[in-house]
């Protein structure tokens, strides 16, 4: 409680402190809702010539791209905002004053920064599957409803991890701009499922950099496609990945030497 207590602190200062200048968030807001139409075009351009591809309809591809929508909208509402604010800190010593307030580092890292406007991406991605469903003429069981549900929050959680550990880096190399654009182009592809890949770069997409995990299984999931042994390892190599990047981050804290001493 005492973390959800912080969490809904950080949330109301950074909406405070998006709505200050109102012109600025309603800009921010049309924005975002253009990037979710500029999204769904590459997808509609495909699906206008074929009718499927390797397996996957245009209703079911929507709704990959829309747990792509909603694992995006946590990425840049809440990980990718904290995680530069935590490379600015390492930079000018303020990490100092982390490491002494009476709470985990890593999770006061973690809810130091939102952009409320980002989370409109939610709320479009929820439109989108009702939309896929309709568009396809069927409805999701409840059972898979709950599934799909459960591993959107895995996926965030992979994604998560795979984000602190990189930005743990940060301790030995401070400068991440290079390491961010690079992940924000390898996550672009999980907007597409992860059966157009082929060979390796399949394996890679789902086991060394687990966009399968943030939005090909969980659509699996609620098209009532996936099975019990793939959603299992589904939830343990998330789990397992945040594991790796907990004792990632435990490192990186032993090896900080701050940078006003």
């Amino acid at each position: 409680m005492r973390y959800l207590r912080l969490i809904g602190v950080q949330l109301r200062i950074s909406a405070a402190s998006g709505m200050a200048y109102r012109s600025d968030f309603l800009l921010e807001g049309f924005g975002t809702i253009a990037w979710m139409f500029m999204t769904l075009l590459p997808l509609m351009v495909l699906f206008d010539g074929v009718e499927q591809l390797e397996g996957w309809d245009r209703g079911s591809a929507l709704i990959v791209m829309a747990y792509f929508m909603g694992v995006r909208a946590v990425l840049v509402g809440l990980v990718s905002p904290s995680l530069t604010e935590l490379t600015e800190r390492i930079r000018t010593g303020a990490f100092d004053y982390v490491l002494l307030k009476p709470v985990d580092a890593q999770a006061l890292i973690s809810a130091s920064r939102f952009e409320p406007w980002k989370f409109l991406e939610l709320v479009g991605a929820l439109v989108l599957v009702v939309y896929a469903f309709y568009s396809k003429g069927t409805v999701p069981g409840g059972g898979d409803v709950v599934l799909g549900a459960v591993l959107f929050v895995v996926g965030v959680v992979a994604m998560y991890a795979l984000w602190i550990a990189c930005a743990a880096s940060a301790f030995w190399v401070v400068r991440l701009d290079n390491l961010q654009y690079l992940l924000s182009a390898i996550f672009d592809t999980a907007r597409w499922p992860v059966q157009v890949f082929q060979g390796v770069w399949r394996a890679v997409f789902t086991f060394v950099i687990p966009v399968a995990v943030m939005t090909t299984y969980p659509a699996m999931a609620l098209l009532g496609r996936l099975d019990a042994q793939t959603a299992l390892a589904t939830v343990g190599g998330s789990l397992a990945l945040l594991v790796v990047s907990r004792i990632i981050w435990q490192i990186a804290i032993r090896n900080y030497t701050s940078a006003s001493s």
